[in-house]
């Protein structure tokens, strides 16, 4: 009974270990060392990413950074190997092939998008200033109707940002907190099973 409770609760800890997004955000990119040049001669990856050169010339190549804001330098490759490398700085990477130099390109790495954008604060400062200019027409419609016509088409805008807000604020639930807390229920239930049977 003890080596059954240690076990599920072996899995409930295992099971809440946060997931790293960084897997599927990350992705691989290749470059050939074909015809004594490199195919892309150009990319454009994210930090993070990882390029991966393949040699298929009989001659060998490496690569080499001439530029960079981190320095690398690959082994000498020959036909059929492959060699990566993982950026985790952005910044435009140009290198050579030491062994034969007129063989160039570069790699220009990106910083890592966002995921939180800051939209909330400005559209409920809007609001205000404008109700407030609303409350203040009434006083000014005798003096001047044409006062008026501005004021009356203020409101609908700010009707319109408060719907946006409340759907831009909706779906923050990260699906992987549903699956800990139904992976959790779930632990919880078992362990009060087999305490229930042991009893």
């Amino acid at each position: 009974m003890r080596r059954a409770a240690l076990a599920v609760a072996g899995l409930l800890v295992f099971l809440n270990l946060p997931f790293a997004p960084d897997p599927a955000a990350a992705a691989t990119q290749q470059v050939m060392m074909q015809g004594y040049a490199y195919s892309p001669a150009a990319l454009t990856v994210r930090v993070g990413d990882t390029v991966t050169w393949m040699q298929h010339d009989e001659a060998p190549h490496d690569v080499v950074t001439t530029s960079a804001p981190v320095a690398f330098r690959s082994p000498r490759l020959s036909a059929g190997q492959s060699w990566s490398y993982t950026f985790r700085q952005p910044g435009t990477y140009a290198y050579y092939c030491s062994v034969h130099p007129d063989m160039r390109a570069t790699v220009t790495v990106l910083p890592a998008p966002t995921t939180a954008p800051p939209k909330p604060a400005p559209t409920t400062a809007k609001p205000t200033p404008s109700r407030s200019t609303a409350a203040a027409s009434p006083s000014s419609v005798p003096t001047s109707s044409a006062a008026a016509a501005p004021v009356a088409t203020a409101p609908p805008t700010t009707t319109v940002p408060s719907p946006t807000v409340q759907q831009a604020t909706a779906p923050s639930l990260d699906p992987m907190l549903l699956v800990a807390g139904l992976v959790t229920g779930i632990a919880v239930l078992c362990l009060l099973l087999l305490s229930s049977r042991r009893a």
